[in-house]
């Protein structure tokens, strides 16, 4: 039996770590938290200074169970969760619940799970850290004050199931606070005078035109551009001075947290929740040659600080595949920003010697592309700069002089791995060229174009460039970006257009209702300057209590007042200046359960109601009435209207609430039928009645009891495959987005999902049980060694 016990968040980390730490260690996992603060009501108590009531999570019982029994057998007990806030407070919450006095345990910090790193660590534990607990205890405190408080109050006040979060809410603030810097702008017109020229060698180019008798030309109108135009056209041109020099350009750092997210968005177009989950498999580790292995360093780190060995390492690559003249003479060093946590090193791989292309075989498609990306950006960041010549021209022309840019990379330095991205709005630095030129050099005019241009609004925060923001203000740390955005979409108080963020109507409400009533958590700044106090707290320069008691007595105060004067918007709607084209009252804004639409505020003696968009402005711009379909319902017989669902335009009764029937509709505006539900061949273990297959209203299908709705038994369609990790039976699943996928029937036990369809027919390359259907095109593909058959 194993002397030590030692335990993990993942149980793929487990297996990970297993292999290194031989018979001696017993690995366990404890499957993220195993206890939290109760969810259906505060659970802290406010009269006892804050005191957290902590319970074992539902469906965390065996494994609390299984880690008690494991420790009562042995010897030392090293507690390993993920070396941050939240890992810490697992390694606390778990060391209360096995009840061994807290200074016996071991704490492992593990930075990297390679053979040589998980030893050390574990040859080298340290104690559990009270400052660093408190600081997550503090945040998971002041969150649920936050949220468990002013959550009801959105209930009460506009519509069930909404939430307020503290630090959520303040991005929202900032996405729309944007949409209305963009509805409020006015363009402005302005002008350049640009003139096509050519020396005695090509090629020809460009010059603008940026001085008009000695000072600063800036057309704001037509006129203007052409008064530019004839100060100059009479020529000649001349070149009047010329200016050349060598500019450098450096690498980026390697990746941090916030660094990796918004390049991952820029370049592979990965959102936040989906590059830290490959993030999160690529750290605990994959199957490779040299057996398990973290490929990656741990990933929520905004340090960009590396480790020495890695450096050394990274500089005899590059010197390898690309030259001695692309190694600097010294290693580049970056300073992390202000405020940053130095514990962790960047993100890295854990040996750059596994180049991407060696990896292939052992990752999937997308966790390859990630791989690839941060090795790039670290071998980049510790190559020589790229160098370029860069010449200025000024050429002089009647009363005008213009100006020419050139530029040519000389020598590729680390731009041969690598480059940054941009995000919208970036300016792009464009390499051009110019010909050879020489002081009072005369030119040859071919054309000069004068060229309108209107001033554009600011964009629209993307998920990289939100990330970007709440970085640089100071909002959330590293781990919590992505829940962040991921909360702010599920709950519909964001959306995404064109890959952009942009507020619902029911995240302009939310908003504005919080602003009014909670301006200080709403503030950014003070938002930030509670994320510098919890820092503290981790520092061990505060306590944790005098925070919390410092930002309830004011929160309290405001949550008292709110109560009575927050707007009212349930059951009342939002009341905007279009008037009622039945009864002349004004229109309402209701929040309904599947969006927002306008309701005439004389309800209920008018009953009007149609959707509604807005323009560029944010203006109400109400829907043209859809047309009469002409069909009466065919259980009541009342007339059918168009109506807009969540899935898009559908057939409802108008007798609605007291008949619900609905009818979908095809692509050309046609009401179909409902496919009917077609016998399944068993009956229904619950109750005996038959079993059917019933198509959804998003187009999957699922098994449902016939006895519906006395009976609500279902289940998933089996697609005629084996669960590869359990034996489970493989069935089709509908996501809340919508989307088709297919996992173990056995879930939540066993957590096996995929999106392509299994086919139950053996890879004839590997002998894998099933292979599954391409994304895109015709023929499968082995998920397992990637073969693929027509």
């Amino acid at each position: 039996m194993a002397k030590n016990l030692l335990i993990v968040e993942s149980p793929a980390k487990a297996r990970t770590i297993k292999k290194y730490l031989g018979n001696d260690f017993s690995v366990k996992a404890s499957v993220g938290h195993v206890v939290d603060l109760p969810k259906k009501r505060l659970g802290v108590d406010l009269d006892k200074e804050f005191t957290p009531e902590y319970q074992v999570i539902k469906g965390k019982e065996k494994v609390v169970r299984e880690l008690k029994k494991a420790a009562e057998s042995a010897q030392e007990v090293y507690l390993a969760p993920d070396p941050d806030r939240e890992g810490e407070a697992i390694a606390w919450h778990i060391a209360h619940q096995l009840g061994r006095p807290l200074d016996s345990y071991h704490r492992v910090l593990f930075h990297e799970l390679t053979k040589d790193a998980i030893k050390k660590a574990v040859a080298e534990p340290v104690h559990l850290d009270p400052h660093r607990y408190d600081s997550q205890q503090a945040r998971r405190i002041l969150d649920r004050l936050v949220g468990y408080q002013i959550s009801p109050l959105l209930w009460e006040k506009v519509r069930g199931g909404l939430s307020a979060g503290r630090v959520q809410s303040v991005a929202l603030r900032l996405i729309v606070e944007r949409e209305r810097a963009i509805q409020a702008f006015e363009a402005r017109e302005y002008w350049s005078v640009t003139a096509a020229l050519a020396g005695d060698q090509p090629p020809r180019f460009s010059a603008k035109l940026v001085e008009v008798g000695g000072k600063k030309f800036e057309p704001g109108n037509e006129a203007e551009a052409m008064a530019g135009v004839a100060a100059i056209q009479s020529g000649p041109f001349t070149v009047a001075k010329i200016n050349k020099r060598q500019v450098k350009r450096r690498p980026a750092p390697p990746f941090i947290t916030s660094t990796l997210q918004q390049e991952a968005y820029r370049k592979l177009g990965f959102t936040t929740k989906k590059t830290m989950t490959l993030a999160q498999k690529l750290y605990e580790g994959k199957e490779t040659g040299e057996g398990a292995v973290g490929l990656i360093t741990y990933m929520r780190t905004d340090s960009t600080r590396l480790a020495q060995p890695a450096v050394a390492e990274a500089r005899d690559i590059i010197g390898e595949r690309y030259g001695a003249e692309y190694v600097p003479p010294k290693p580049n060093v970056y300073k992390s920003r202000s405020g940053a946590q130095d514990a962790h090193e960047a993100i890295r791989p854990t040996s750059g010697a596994r180049a991407p292309e060696d990896m292939t075989k052992y990752l999937s498609g997308d966790e390859l592309k990630l791989y690839r990306l941060i090795w790039q950006r670290f071998l980049a960041s510790q190559m020589a700069p790229a160098l370029y010549d860069r010449t200025q021209a000024d050429i002089a022309s009647g009363t005008g002089v213009l100006r020419a840019n050139g530029q040519i990379k000389t020598f590729p330095g680390f731009t041969a791995v690598y480059e940054e991205g941009k995000d919208q709005g970036d300016e792009v630095e464009q390499e051009g060229l110019l010909p050879p030129l020489a002081q009072g050099q005369e030119l040859k005019l071919e054309g000069i174009e004068p060229k309108q241009h209107f001033t554009q609004p600011p964009p629209r925060f993307s998920e990289a460039s939100l990330v970007k923001e709440l970085e640089e203000k100071g909002i959330g740390r590293p781990s919590t970006y992505s829940a962040i955005l991921s909360t702010l979409v599920d709950r519909k108080y964001v959306s995404k257009v064109k890959r952009q963020l942009a507020p619902t109507e029911m995240g302009l409400v939310v908003n504005d209702l919080l602003v009014e009533s909670f301006p200080q958590i709403m503030e950014v700044d003070f938002t930030a300057q509670l994320e510098q106090s919890l820092d503290q707290v981790e520092e061990g320069k505060r306590d944790w209590r005098k925070l919390l008691d410092d930002f309830y007595g004011p929160f309290a105060r405001a949550l008292d007042e709110a109560k009575s004067t927050m707007r009212q918007v349930k059951g009342k709607g939002l009341i905007t200046d279009v008037d009622c084209p039945e009864c002349g009252k004004k229109m309402a804004i209701r929040l309904g359960k599947h969006g927002e639409f306008l309701a005439c505020s004389g309800y209920p003696e008018c009953k009007t109601t149609f959707d509604f968009s807005r323009d560029e402005k944010g203006n109400i711009i109400p829907d043209e009435p859809a047309p009469d379909p002409g069909i009466a319902c065919e259980k009541c017989g009342a007339p059918m209207a168009v109506k807009k669902g969540r899935y898009g335009p559908f057939l409802a009764c108008t007798a609605y609430p007291k008949c619900s029937h609905i009818l979908p509709l095809d692509e050309n505006g046609q009401a179909m039928e409902k496919p009917a539900a077609e016998p399944l061949g068993e009956d229904c273990p619950k109750c005996g009645e038959p079993l059917v297959i019933k198509p959804t209203r998003s187009g999957g299908r699922f098994i449902s009891c016939s006895g519906y709705p006395k009976c609500r038994y279902s289940r998933g369609l089996p697609v005629g495959v084996a669960c590869p990790k359990c034996g489970g039976e493989i069935v089709e699943k509908r996501s809340r987005r919508g989307k088709n996928f297919y996992g173990c029937d056995n879930y939540p036990k066993c957590d096996y999902a995929t999106w392509s369809k299994p086919v139950a027919k053996a890879c004839p390359a590997c002998g894998h049980p099933f292979v599954v259907e391409k994304k895109k095109g015709v023929g499968t593909v082995c998920p397992e060694c990637k073969a693929e058959q027509d």
